[in-house]
Protein backbone atom coordinates (compact mmCIF):
# COMPACT_ATOMS: atom_id res chain seq x y z
CA UNK A 1 0.00 0.00 0.00
CA UNK A 2 1.49 3.32 -1.07
CA UNK A 3 1.53 5.98 1.63
CA UNK A 4 1.19 9.72 1.02
CA UNK A 5 3.30 11.56 3.63
CA UNK A 6 1.07 14.63 3.29
CA UNK A 7 -2.20 12.88 4.08
CA UNK A 8 -1.42 9.57 5.80
CA UNK A 9 -0.25 8.81 9.33
CA UNK A 10 1.20 5.39 10.11
CA UNK A 11 2.04 3.73 13.43
CA UNK A 12 3.77 0.36 13.36
CA UNK A 13 4.83 -1.52 16.49
CA UNK A 14 5.33 -5.01 17.84
CA UNK A 15 3.02 -5.25 20.84
CA UNK A 16 3.49 -7.75 23.67
CA UNK A 17 -0.03 -9.16 23.36
CA UNK A 18 -1.61 -11.84 21.19
CA UNK A 19 -3.36 -10.87 17.98
CA UNK A 20 -6.72 -12.21 19.16
CA UNK A 21 -6.65 -9.93 22.20
CA UNK A 22 -5.95 -6.86 20.08
CA UNK A 23 -8.81 -7.84 17.77
CA UNK A 24 -11.19 -8.05 20.73
CA UNK A 25 -10.01 -4.64 21.93
CA UNK A 26 -10.74 -3.05 18.55
CA UNK A 27 -14.13 -4.71 18.08
CA UNK A 28 -15.73 -4.40 21.55
CA UNK A 29 -17.28 -1.07 22.64
CA UNK A 30 -16.24 -1.33 26.29
CA UNK A 31 -12.62 -1.79 25.25
CA UNK A 32 -12.69 1.04 22.68
CA UNK A 33 -13.78 3.37 25.48
CA UNK A 34 -10.60 2.58 27.40
CA UNK A 35 -7.95 3.28 24.76
CA UNK A 36 -9.24 4.90 21.57
CA UNK A 37 -8.15 8.46 22.37
CA UNK A 38 -5.48 9.72 24.77
CA UNK A 39 -6.35 11.01 28.26
CA UNK A 40 -7.64 13.32 29.49
CA UNK A 41 -10.07 13.01 26.55
CA UNK A 42 -12.45 10.07 26.57
CA UNK A 43 -14.89 8.03 24.54
CA UNK A 44 -18.28 8.37 26.23
CA UNK A 45 -20.25 6.24 23.76
CA UNK A 46 -19.36 3.54 21.27
CA UNK A 47 -21.58 1.52 18.96
CA UNK A 48 -20.18 -1.31 16.87
CA UNK A 49 -22.03 -3.44 14.31
CA UNK A 50 -19.14 -5.59 13.13
CA UNK A 51 -19.97 -6.27 9.49
CA UNK A 52 -19.15 -4.52 6.22
CA UNK A 53 -21.49 -1.53 6.13
CA UNK A 54 -22.11 -1.88 9.86
CA UNK A 55 -21.87 1.06 12.23
CA UNK A 56 -18.74 2.23 14.01
CA UNK A 57 -20.01 5.25 15.92
CA UNK A 58 -18.24 7.00 18.77
CA UNK A 59 -18.79 10.07 20.90
CA UNK A 60 -15.72 11.80 22.36
CA UNK A 61 -15.44 14.25 25.23
CA UNK A 62 -12.59 16.56 24.27
CA UNK A 63 -11.96 19.37 26.76
CA UNK A 64 -15.64 19.33 27.73
CA UNK A 65 -16.87 19.42 24.14
CA UNK A 66 -18.82 16.54 22.62
CA UNK A 67 -17.55 15.25 19.28
CA UNK A 68 -19.77 12.77 17.44
CA UNK A 69 -18.16 10.50 14.88
CA UNK A 70 -20.37 8.27 12.76
CA UNK A 71 -18.90 5.79 10.38
CA UNK A 72 -19.02 2.34 8.86
CA UNK A 73 -16.79 -0.66 8.41
CA UNK A 74 -15.47 -1.06 4.87
CA UNK A 75 -13.46 -4.27 5.21
CA UNK A 76 -13.23 -6.94 7.89
CA UNK A 77 -10.84 -9.88 7.94
CA UNK A 78 -11.45 -11.31 11.43
CA UNK A 79 -8.36 -11.18 13.62
CA UNK A 80 -6.25 -9.61 10.87
CA UNK A 81 -7.64 -6.47 9.25
CA UNK A 82 -10.20 -3.82 10.09
CA UNK A 83 -10.98 -0.86 7.82
CA UNK A 84 -13.45 1.83 8.82
CA UNK A 85 -14.30 5.35 7.72
CA UNK A 86 -16.38 8.35 8.63
CA UNK A 87 -16.74 9.01 4.89
CA UNK A 88 -20.03 7.11 4.95
CA UNK A 89 -22.75 6.57 7.51
CA UNK A 90 -25.46 3.94 7.89
CA UNK A 91 -26.91 2.80 4.57
CA UNK A 92 -23.81 4.04 2.69
CA UNK A 93 -24.98 7.64 2.98
CA UNK A 94 -22.00 9.93 2.22
CA UNK A 95 -20.85 11.96 5.21
CA UNK A 96 -21.09 15.73 5.01
CA UNK A 97 -17.48 16.38 6.08
CA UNK A 98 -15.44 13.15 6.20
CA UNK A 99 -12.21 13.16 8.19
CA UNK A 100 -10.41 9.86 7.58
CA UNK A 101 -10.31 6.18 6.77
CA UNK A 102 -8.52 3.93 9.27
CA UNK A 103 -6.75 0.70 8.38
CA UNK A 104 -5.69 -1.65 11.19
CA UNK A 105 -3.46 -4.61 10.40
CA UNK A 106 -2.62 -7.34 12.92
CA UNK A 107 0.02 -10.00 12.26
CA UNK A 108 1.50 -12.66 14.52
CA UNK A 109 5.04 -11.68 15.47
CA UNK A 110 5.92 -14.86 17.40
CA UNK A 111 6.11 -15.54 21.13
CA UNK A 112 2.56 -14.24 21.71
CA UNK A 113 3.35 -10.84 20.22
CA UNK A 114 1.60 -8.95 17.44
CA UNK A 115 2.83 -6.64 14.70
CA UNK A 116 0.31 -3.81 14.96
CA UNK A 117 -0.03 -1.35 12.07
CA UNK A 118 -2.48 1.55 12.21
CA UNK A 119 -2.87 3.82 9.20
CA UNK A 120 -5.03 6.95 9.16
CA UNK A 121 -5.69 8.17 5.61
CA UNK A 122 -7.01 11.71 5.21
CA UNK A 123 -8.45 13.38 2.13
CA UNK A 124 -6.37 16.52 2.60
CA UNK A 125 -3.12 17.59 4.26
CA UNK A 126 -5.11 20.05 6.38
CA UNK A 127 -7.13 17.22 7.93
CA UNK A 128 -3.99 15.15 8.51
CA UNK A 129 -2.34 18.14 10.18
CA UNK A 130 -5.34 18.74 12.43
CA UNK A 131 -5.24 15.13 13.61
CA UNK A 132 -1.51 15.33 14.12
CA UNK A 133 -1.92 18.48 16.24
CA UNK A 134 -4.87 17.11 18.21
CA UNK A 135 -3.36 13.76 19.21
CA UNK A 136 0.09 12.82 18.02
CA UNK A 137 0.70 9.22 17.06
CA UNK A 138 3.05 9.02 20.04
CA UNK A 139 0.17 9.94 22.38
CA UNK A 140 -2.02 7.34 20.73
CA UNK A 141 0.72 4.75 21.03
CA UNK A 142 1.19 5.51 24.72
CA UNK A 143 -2.56 5.37 25.31
CA UNK A 144 -2.80 1.98 23.59
CA UNK A 145 0.29 0.48 25.23
CA UNK A 146 -0.71 1.67 28.72
CA UNK A 147 -4.16 0.13 28.29
CA UNK A 148 -2.67 -3.22 27.29
CA UNK A 149 -0.50 -3.26 30.40
CA UNK A 150 -3.48 -2.84 32.76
Amino acid sequence: MTQNPNTDLKLERVVDAPRDLLWICWTTPEHIKRFFIPAPHMVTECEIDLRVGGRFNTVFDVDGHEMRNQGVFLEIDPGRKLVFTDGYTKGWKPAEDPFMTAILLLEDAGEGKTRYTAIARHATAEKENSMNRWASMKAGELCWISWLSM
